[in-house]
């Protein structure tokens, strides 16, 4: 499985047959980005689209030199799960 299929200012996706899953986020100046929400259809659930979205979102902070905070409760169920990323994660104030 590829994810996400589509980068944008503000989410990665993943489009199948119509249905669109998503991890919303954005970035700012001061080098970070905040992983608010992610939603996942019911037609695509259960075969890992909301933890590749997680994956990659954390993967693209990596690669992008950013802290990370983690609105999100899955993402943070993933980080919980996958302590390799826990480096990143920070608190915006």
């Amino acid at each position: 499985m590829t994810i996400p299929s589509k980068v944008t200012k503000s989410r990665f996706e993943f489009e199948e047959d119509g249905e669109v899953a998503w991890l919303e986020f954005d970035r700012d100046d001061q080098g970070w980005m905040t992983l608010w929400h992610t939603e996942v259809p019911p037609p695509l659930r259960g075969r890992g689209i909301a933890a590749t979205l997680a994956r990659t979102a954390l993967e693209y902070a990596r690669d992008e030199n950013l802290k990370v905070d983690v609105i999100c409760p899955l993402v943070a169920n993933y980080l919980q799960k996958n302590p390799e990323f826990n480096g990143l994660v920070g608190i915006k104030r």
